[in-house]
């Protein structure tokens, strides 16, 4: 699948500094935005020895730019291993690692970017809540999404709007244009079909002036029907335009219906050919035309932006969205919904998959912050093009998921009526003053342990978390300074229930010269922690924070089956296991150690007669107080 939406709005950023006789081949390549043949000319340069981590790079941002993530993460991880590494790079790699699942190894290079980048909005946004995309996948789909199987092809078709019964698009079907060399695709034009009853057919070239040789996109019509909005490459009146790098550009354009055809091109005044301008959307009223700029002075890699249209077609002064909109990565294809609502796609805001869709209600003469659209909308790929009518609760998005006919498909996508909820009010109270706890974490578990969502308690303990009815839930409770709890919560009606979880203060688990926790639990012939086993953790970090010159050294005991040899060494892992999950919540590696005892020390000596009881307190964890 290729990122066919970076067809129509290309961002370049010309690194040449490391340029070199061998690589000048590649890199010309790479400048002219050829990544598929980039990536073959470096990749002869590795064959030939000449690696290097500029070669690593500009092969895994090749890789990267046509949405190839599982080799753009292979080289990645290259280039991350080096010294002065570009955050960016960085960055493509979580995004990368994301894309293809590894979502613990995503987690670790997001906080590796924020620590190198602590005031990028992308940082800050991910650091507020590192958990937000395994959420996002444990939550209810929100949208399905059906293929318009009549439309897509085996090329790339995407956006879509709707005026009267046609439906206009883009398409790279047209086999008679020339292949462009991003995705050696043919060049897009601009479709129209027809909706027959709930199916869209029929798709024809639109006719008129709006085609050419190269590439038109994104479609959007004024109220009245007269003016049509569109991007296409700098190219006007015959007339091929190139920036001072040698880039051709994306810009913005409008023909006018005139005697039953669309007829005339012109060039909206805030075009140029040093940037690119496109992804044209209309407020209801048609007085508001947004579109994507990379224009210099921006936040990211591309702003959303916005300008007024008066009675007689001219422009106002543009303007870019607000910070809580844009960030420094790429927001694409906005759409105004009824409602004034914004819809648009981002790989800055917290997603899925590289572009996520996002929703944004409308907030006096801006937007609210934007929400995610959630599974079903959104997968672990690109996602884009969305508009949706809050009416029918129905509407239109493009993606280049998994399972479609070409490189980018149209879907039509429909709102999911959510499952019945029931409403928890979880009390957190100290276990002996029964006194509320304010600012105590909860966090709200399925019986499968996945984590469902995260609430903190109010001044008067309480907390309020919502799930699905008529199944059993896991809550459990957090606070500095208390030893973490957890009650089951029974499946309930459709409702409201109130519970309590009490916390008991945290010096109540240190005894003598150890920390004595609930068993740290593994999978058989396994060592990695499960959210179980972090639980638990937890209440270790919590007194070590406490008690800032305590160190601790973990010992991970097996049961008395299998070879000496092996459980020693599946011990060890578990006791690193269990060393790195502490140290990854903040606790310095200097205060923490682990040793795997294997068969030794058994708190059963049962020998060959062990029961599975016994089995089950011989394979422990024990947390023993160097140092206080």
């Amino acid at each position: 699948m290729k990122k066919i939406y970076t067809i129509l709005f290309i961002l370049v950023v010309t690194l040449t500094t490391a340029q070199n006789k061998d690589t000048k081949k590649a890199d010309q390549l790479y400048d002219r935005l050829a990544y598929t043949d980039a990536a073959e000319a470096y990749q002869k340069l590795l064959k030939k020895g000449k690696g290097s981590r500029y070669v690593f790079e500009r092969l895994a941002n090749s890789y990267f730019f046509i949405n190839d993530t599982k080799k753009a993460e292979t080289y990645y991880k290259r280039v991350v291993k080096g010294r002065k590494v570009k955050p960016e790079a960085v960055y493509n790699y979580a995004q990368s690692l994301k894309a293809n699942g590894k979502f613990s190894l995503y987690n670790t290079f997001m906080k590796r970017f924020a620590e190198m980048s602590p005031n990028d909005s992308r940082a800050i946004d991910f650091m507020k809540d590192p958990n937000y995309v395994p959420q996002i996948m444990e939550d209810y789909p929100r949208f399905e999404a059906k293929n318009l199987e009549y439309i897509n092809t085996e090329y790339s078709e995407f956006g879509g709007i709707v005026r009267d019964k046609d439906f206009y698009f883009s398409s790279a079907r047209n086999t008679a244009r020339k292949k462009y060399h991003w995705d050696e695709q043919p060049f897009l034009d601009v479709y129209k079909a027809q909706l027959v009853g709930d199916a869209i057919k029929n798709a024809k070239l639109l006719e008129g002036d709006v085609n050419t040789k190269y590439h038109e996109g994104n479609v959007a019509i004024s109220p009245d029907g007269r003016r049509m909005y569109f991007d296409r490459n700098d190219y006007l009146d015959g007339k091929f335009d190139k920036s001072e790098e040698g880039i051709n550009q994306i810009n913005l354009y409008y023909t006018e219906w005139v005697d039953g055809g669309w007829k005339g091109v012109f060039s909206v005044p805030f075009n140029s050919s040093e940037f690119s301008t496109g992804h044209p959307a209309l407020s209801a009223n048609g007085n508001m035309l947004y579109y994507v700029s990379d224009k210099p002075g921006g936040k990211g890699m591309s702003d959303i932006y916005r300008v007024s249209i008066d009675a007689s077609g001219n422009f106002g002064t543009p303007e870019r969205l607000s910070d809580n909109i844009n960030t420094e990565g790429k927001e694409v294809f906005p759409y105004i919904d009824s409602n004034g609502a914004l819809y648009f796609s981002s790989d800055g805001h917290q997603g899925l998959g590289g572009l996520d869709g996002f929703y944004a209600e409308a907030n006096g003469n801006g937007f609210k912050d934007p929400v995610n659209l959630g599974k079903g909308a959104n997968s672990e790929d690109d996602d884009f093009a969305f508009i949706y009518d809050p009416n029918t609760q129905t509407g239109f998005m493009s993606s280049n998921r998994s399972g479609g006919k070409g490189a980018d498909d149209i879907y039509q996508i429909k709102a999911i009526e959510p499952p019945c909820d029931v409403t928890m009010d979880i009390n957190v109270v100290n276990e002996y003053t029964q006194e509320p706890i304010f600012g105590a974490r909860i966090d709200l578990y399925d019986t499968l342990e996945n984590k469902l969502s995260t609430k903190s308690t109010a001044e008067n303990g309480k907390g309020t978390v919502v799930a699905e009815c008529e199944k059993p839930h896991v809550v459990q409770a957090f606070m500095r300074g208390f030893e973490s709890n957890a009650i089951t919560v029974d499946a309930s009606p459709d409702g409201k229930i109130t519970r309590t979880i009490e916390l008991r203060p945290i010096e109540a688990i240190i005894v003598d010269d150890k920390i004595e926790l609930n068993p740290i639990l593994f999978d058989y012939n396994k060592h990695n922690i499960k959210p179980q086993a972090a639980f638990e953790l937890d209440k270790l970090v919590g007194i070590m924070k406490k008690y800032p010159n305590m160190k601790v050294k973990v010992e991970s005991h097996t049961d008395t089956r299998g070879r000496a040899e092996y459980n020693r060494e599946l011990s060890e892992r578990r006791a690193q296991s269990t060393v790195q999950y502490v140290i990854s919540q903040g606790i310095d590696a200097s205060r923490i150690s682990g040793k795997g005892m294997g068969l030794d020390k058994p708190a059963v000596p049962c020998g060959s007669n062990c029961t599975e009881a016994d089995h089950q307190k011989n394979r422990r964890s024990e947390f023993i107080i160097v140092e206080r």
